[in-house]
């Protein structure tokens, strides 16, 4: 197909209209409200289910009924959205069904700004709800990835019986780019065995989080780590540039590696030897191929538009045997590729080293700066 040009939060809703949404639940909250505008037509364009909530917290649960039908179904929201739903995630992991959530972060904490930012990392990334589960947890970094990745949430989220995030920011889902779609898939017609359909002549199904015998709990805890497991060993994306002759590495998921490779092309051309690693799955983290890269390099940058969070995965892939370095912007400012230059050159001629704590460092130089 002809690639048109689409706007960030549009093309992800059309993306999941072709990879056969049947049901979405939401509530607007900037900047991902025209994901939700575009679904409110062209969902019931397409006779489909489309609900505006009267909350977050009633957009999960709507979410949570479907999810048990067996359909294909999806929410989206912004942080402090993302924080009200945060219970029904739980309960969705905790009943193993599938759904898909778009996290369009923005600057925080509390209710912050509607600038973009990706301070959700944690939250998203290390659990969210209560309990013990993981999301699946991808990060594009264009319009065009954008759309490839909300395709592969759905197909991930079946795939493991598993919560698909699809995290994102502001920018991202505001900027235009052109861009191609894939084409329509059928919406579904066959049902997994374990759904719950209404369908006459099936033996009744039951689908809960709640498991009131402490051993019984457990079991489900140790069936969804080792399906955990499986994801880790088959589902692990990332993208690599330059990094065949590299000496250094600046580590940057999203928004902040697009950002980051424009750095990287600079730095090349003044005759650095430095390369990217881009984590497109954040979860799982592609932590063995951080470690080896670990063995091999002088130095790493990770940069975030937080305040260093993805940095304690990066520490702990590399078990701390490298210097590292952080270079980050907070509460909706974005780092420039100039900016990150400059770091790359701190992080070059700088002293490097493995003692305290890189965050520590660059916090000292922005309040300085600021």
């Amino acid at each position: 197909m002809a690639r048109e040009l689409w706007k960030g939060n549009e093309a992800i809703a059309e993306a999941a209209v072709r990879a056969g949404l049947q049901a979405y639940f939401g509530y607007p909250i900037t900047p991902q409200t025209e994901l939700l505008e575009y679904l409110s037509w062209r969902m019931p364009e397409l006779k489909r289910a489309f609900v505006q909530a009267e909350s977050e917290l009633g957009a999960i649960n709507m979410v949570y009924g479907a999810a048990c039908t067996g359909a294909r179904v999806m929410t989206s929201s912004s942080s402090p959205g993302i924080s009200l739903m945060l219970e029904g995630i739980s309960y969705i992991a905790g009943t193993e069904v599938p759904m898909v959530l778009v996290d369009v972060m923005r600057g925080g904490p509390g209710l912050g700004n509607i600038a973009p930012a990706q301070a959700d990392y944690n939250q998203i990334v290390h659990g969210g709800g209560h309990g013990d589960y993981h999301p699946i947890v991808l990060a594009p970094s264009s319009v065009q990835e954008s759309i490839d990745l909300t395709s592969l949430a759905f197909d991930l989220a079946e795939k493991y019986r598993s919560i698909a995030v699809v995290l994102t920011d502001g920018s991202l889902g505001q900027m235009m780019e052109p861009a191609e779609m894939p084409e329509m898939m059928p919406v579904k017609q066959v049902y997994p065995e374990w759904a719950v359909t209404g369908e006459p002549g099936r033996d009744r199904r039951f689908l809960t989080s709640i498991n009131l015998n402490p051993v019984e709990q457990e079991k489900t805890n140790i069936r969804l780590s080792l399906r955990w497991q499986q994801v880790q060993a088959n589902e692990v994306r990332f993208k690599e540039y330059y990094l065949d002759d590299a000496k250094f590495v600046v580590l940057g998921f999203g928004s902040s590696g697009r950002i980051a490779l424009s750095a990287v092309r600079a730095a090349r051309a003044e005759g650095i030897p430095v390369g990217l690693l881009r984590p497109i799955t954040v979860n799982p983290f592609p932590t063995a191929v951080i470690e080896e890269l670990g063995k091999h390099v002088d130095g790493m940058l990770v940069v975030e538009m937080n305040a260093g969070q993805m940095l304690e995965d990066v520490r702990l892939s590399t078990r701390n045997r490298v210097p590292i370095e952080f270079y980050g912007r907070m509460g909706g400012v974005m780092p420039l590729p100039d900016e990150v230059l400059s770091a790359i050159h701190g992080l070059v001629d700088g002293p490097r080293t493995t003692e305290g704590h890189p965050r520590d460092r660059w916090l000292a130089r922005l309040a300085k700066n600021n």
